[in-house]
């Protein structure tokens, strides 16, 4: 796992070296169109390189949350088309092999109708789910406008407070990404006791109809 967060990082500077600012537009919406390119790497660096290294205020990591929550906007809006063109015809046709029930996805819809703006919001402030959360928004086809307004928001919260800790760490700004690793298993395990209760749930929905 070291490694791979070494080439990753690699990577990631290579970008900045080559474009920028626009760098951090273009990985941020990678990150946010369900592939796993970690913002807490994205961020900071972009933080120290873009701006500490440069002799940039720190009013300048603004800067960087608007440009990553500019890249997630777009990367998660790709996601949510994804989802929302060929997601729910899919589900339906093919659901019921992988425990998805037209029911279920009426209570998706009718959940991201009620709640979905605020739990997009507080997802782009979790580490992992904010990655995957545009899929799911989009099959239930939440409001388009809603999702988008709540996506950069959140998501310029999160990128400003990774690409500020990347500033003020300055060369040791891989600390950041030290700090929240532990979370990541947490955030999973909970992921995974939710699908448990998910089909837990579903296979009794299913033999109370029948």
């Amino acid at each position: 796992m070291l490694y791979l967060e070494q080439e990753l990082l690699r990577f990631i500077s290579d970008t900045y070296n080559l474009i920028q600012w626009p760098g951090v537009v273009l990985l941020m919406a990678i990150e946010s169109a369900c592939i796993p390119l970690p913002s807490e790497l994205i961020m900071p660096l972009a933080g120290w390189m873009l701006v500490k290294e440069r002799s940039l205020s720190a009013a300048y990591t603004l800067v960087a949350g608007f440009y990553g929550a500019l890249g997630n906007t777009i990367g998660s809006a790709i996601a949510y088309g994804i989802g929302m063109g060929g997601g729910r015809p899919l589900l339906e046709r093919y659901g019921r092999y992988i425990l998805v029930s037209r029911h279920d996805l009426d209570l998706a819809d009718r959940w991201f109708e009620r709640s979905g703006s605020w739990s997009i919001f507080a997802s782009r402030l979790l580490p992992v789910v904010r990655t995957f959360i545009s899929l799911p928004a989009g099959i239930a086809r939440m409001h388009f406008i809603k999702f988008l307004v709540y996506t950069f928001l959140g998501s310029f919260i999160w990128s400003v407070g990774l690409a500020y800790g990347g500033y003020r760490l300055g060369e040791h700004w891989e600390q950041v990404r030290a700090v929240l690793r532990p979370f990541d298993p947490l955030i999973i395990a909970i992921g995974i006791i939710l699908i448990a209760f998910y089909i837990y749930r579903h296979i009794k929905h299913s033999r109370s109809s029948a």
